[in-house]
């Protein structure tokens, strides 16, 4: 019988065919070596940027702990050198009002014991500011409560405290508790000074981590000609500062002060 011998174009088009065929598999397996390449590089790249991130954060924290050292050395040193003198001069004072007998000394001894006692108010104010142990809302609301009920202890005036704050141990940075603070003491000597108030309302509320502190009195209000006053403008500032926000909301009586921060 006689052998049918293959057509030799069509040997030319399968062997054409397998020699695409190859260079496509060449191609597929260049673009996947490719890909693998580029993705074990963008891997190495984002290991090696979280590994500098970590570096830059250890060292934030590590600068963080110093600040937090100095706090805590400062506050020491205050109170146990700078208490200690004032202990000593009212002391001296004291002995010094028993010794003389004029009328006159005797009221600028009592003016120096008045300023000595301020001075004391003020220097635990600044170690309750410093100590970073105080930097959460619980802390700083317990302190302006007491605060608030030691200023109208002598007074006729009633303090009611209220707290809407679920988690008091958020934390509060030494920053915006001290300025809140200041604002909270501003607001109460303006109370006392010329509200003629018999209540003063103080709100606490944390809500979508939205802190606000509110102080209401059902004194006389506020006159037109104070609403620029300097304690106001102080509390303004101090606010503003912080990237807070301030409001005086419209009240038929007394005084109602907002002052609020997202942290």
């Amino acid at each position: 019988m006689a052998q049918i011998l293959p057509d030799p174009v069509l040997l030319v088009l399968i062997f054409a065919i397998i020699i695409l065929l190859m260079f496509v598999g060449f191609i597929i397996l260049v673009v996947m070596v490719y890909k693998k390449k580029q993705a074990v590089f963008i891997n190495e790249k984002l290991l090696q940027e979280i590994e500098h991130r970590n570096v830059i954060l250890e060292k934030e924290l590590e600068i963080q702990k110093k600040i937090q050292e100095e706090r805590e050395r400062i506050s020491h040193d205050m109170h146990d050198d700078l208490g200690a003198g004032i202990s000593a001069l009212k002391l001296q004072a004291e002995f010094l009002k028993q010794k003389v007998g004029e009328q006159h000394l005797k009221e600028d001894i009592d003016d120096l014991l008045k300023t000595s006692e301020e001075m004391n108010l003020s220097m635990r104010e600044m170690l309750w500011s410093l100590n970073s142990s105080n930097d959460n809302l619980g802390n700083f609301m317990q302190y302006v409560s007491l605060y608030a009920e030691s200023f109208f202890k002598k007074t006729d005036v009633k303090i009611n405290i209220t707290r809407k704050v679920e988690l008091p141990d958020t934390k509060l940075n030494a920053e915006i508790r001290r300025n809140f603070f200041l604002c909270a003491k501003e607001a109460l000597n303006n109370v006392y000074k010329h509200s003629k108030a018999q209540n003063v309302d103080i709100l606490f509320t944390l809500k979508d981590h939205l802190f606000t502190m509110e102080i209401i009195d059902d004194g006389v209000g506020l006159e037109e000609s104070l609403t620029s006053g300097n304690g106001l403008n102080n509390m303004r500032r101090r606010i503003q500062n912080l990237c807070g926000l301030f409001v005086i909301k419209p009240s038929e009586k007394g005084l109602h002060l907002v002052f609020e921060i997202k942290l």
